[in-house]
């Protein structure tokens, strides 16, 4: 018996499908992965802190505005995990490895294809509007993480491998030591320490680029490795599958989209911010900093809720997928309860970090800013783990398009045009821009309780049957999910 199915079965013995020891098994490397990956984020802007106000303030307006341009196709290439997930648990090897390499392709394409917005990274900035002390800083740290664009897509594809047929500890194990490279080059690189020169904004972008390289290396290994031994052989499958790509590009496509419209309604938010001043800015990013604190644990939940799902659906048991997801919200719910809790009853202790080594009198104002801004977070924590844990159960089995409309209807009819017409007619208001983003999440996180509520995602599926002879599972097309 191949390796990889003797520890699944060990699993499955140990832990009952559908329980929360099952879950935990999944969630729990995915939740201290995600939350690895947020940690690089609060050290990057902590160093970035350190080194000067400007700097932190430009980082956020810059990192968002890459995450648009890499939001779609991340977006379509996460939703790998979905068909990875699904095979696995129609016990279908061979297409467990195809589907990853069409991943691979596309993930190449795109990776090479967000490079070039790195060519106007100065005149798009221009353009935008903020101070001249901001501005070029922004540009350089968004060429820079563009220039790094083929690093960012072929983690996402390759580790689909893994994290869709549970394997979620490897996953955890690559991004923890990425994060200790990031960081380590970060503090030579910002600072100038070692053989480094002082580069300050630009060594973070740089840094994160050389993390995203040693990942791609790690994946590949381990991938190779595996390949030599049991059921996967992953290099008898390198070729284009013209009817996979399709079928990635036609359920992953609305999951991109999705990502994408949702990341340029904060992208657009940010920028109407940034145009009130640096001040606000800086604020801004510190909160939504601090917010990835509980943030990202709770989409290392989803993602184990998509991979469980997904696994359920292929084995035609939707029940328990709904077992499953209920499970993944009390575990998604509980961690956002407890970091609202912390952001209102110890929001100093959260900021010493930033203030350790930055100008006191400046960094007074802001902290005194991001204290109001978490209480914001802390109101619309728990139903954005709503959004989470339930939009990834309907998009696990297929549900992308109705996700898509919704988030596009939501992102920009709840917050980024009322911030705008708020900003424009009334004042330029941090805090009623707050008021539309929680808005925002708090909707969000209703609409996906809804749609889940109904049911129809159970009767979806990403994969054909096994067999030409098989009755295939009923599937909604995409004009009925519009409904």
């Amino acid at each position: 018996m191949p390796p990889d199915q003797i520890a699944q079965e060990t699993k499955n013995d140990r832990w009952s499908v559908g329980s929360y020891g099952e879950l935990l098994a999944v969630a729990l490397p995915m939740v201290l992965s995600a939350s690895t990956q947020s940690m690089m984020h609060v050290v990057d802007r902590v160093y970035l802190t350190w080194f000067s106000r400007e700097s932190v303030a430009s980082a956020l307006p810059a990192g968002i505005l890459f995450w648009s341009c890499l939001s779609l196709p991340y977006g379509a290439i996460s939703y790998l995990n979905a068909f990875v997930a699904q095979y696995e648990g129609a016990k279908r090897p061979d297409r467990v490895c195809a589907s990853v390499w069409q991943g691979i392709f596309f993930a190449t394409v795109c990776g090479f294809l967000l490079m070039i917005p790195a060519v106007w990274s100065m005149d798009i900035f221009r353009l935008v509007g903020h101070s001249e002390n901001i501005w070029p800083l922004e540009a350089t740290y968004f060429r820079w993480l563009c220039l790094g664009g083929l690093f960012a897509t072929l983690p996402a594809a390759l580790s689909c491998f893994f994290s869709g047929r549970g394997q979620t500890m490897t996953v955890l194990a690559v991004n923890a030591s990425s994060v200790l490279v990031n960081a380590g080059l970060d503090w030579a690189m910002i600072f100038g320490h070692g053989p480094f020169p002082q580069m300050g904004i630009a060594g973070a972008a740089i840094a994160t680029n050389l993390a995203n390289v040693y990942a791609t290396i790690c994946y590949i290994v381990l991938i190779a490795r595996q390949s030599r031994h049991g059921e996967y052989r992953f290099g008898d499958h390198f070729r284009f599958d013209n009817g996979l790509m399709r079928d990635l590009l036609r359920f992953g496509g609305p999951s991109g989209l999705q990502m994408f419209l949702d990341v340029a309604g904060f992208t657009a938010f940010i920028m109407i911010i940034g145009w009130i001043g640096p001040d606000e800015l800086a604020a801004t990013n510190i909160a939504f900093n601090l917010n990835t604190l509980a943030f990202t644990p709770v989409i290392g939940v989803g993602i184990a809720v998509s991979t469980l799902v997904g696994q359920r659906i292929g084995e035609g048991r939707p029940e328990l997928a709904a077992t499953s997801t209920w499970k993944g919200f009390v575990l998604g719910g509980g961690i956002m309860a407890v970091f609202g809790s912390i952001y209102v009853l110890f929001p100093q202790v959260l900021l010493i970090p930033y203030a350790l080594y930055a100008e006191g009198d400046e960094f007074s104002k802001t902290r005194d800013v991001v204290i109001v801004l978490l209480r914001f977070v802390a109101l619309y924590s728990f139903f954005d783990a709503m959004a989470i844990i339930f939009g990834s159960a309907v998009r696990a089995a297929g549900d992308t398009v109705f996700s898509m409309l919704v988030t596009c209807a939501c992102a920009w009819g709840l917050l980024v045009i009322p911030t705008y017409l708020t900003w424009r007619f009334y004042q330029p208001s941090l805090i009623w821009s707050w008021v539309w983003c929680s808005v925002y999440v708090i909707v969000l996180g209703f609409v996906f309780l809804a749609r889940f509520s109904s049911g129809r995602w159970m009767t979806m599926s990403i994969i054909e049957p096994s067999s030409p002879t098989a009755e295939p599972p009923p599937v909604a097309d995409d004009a009925a999910l519009c409904r």
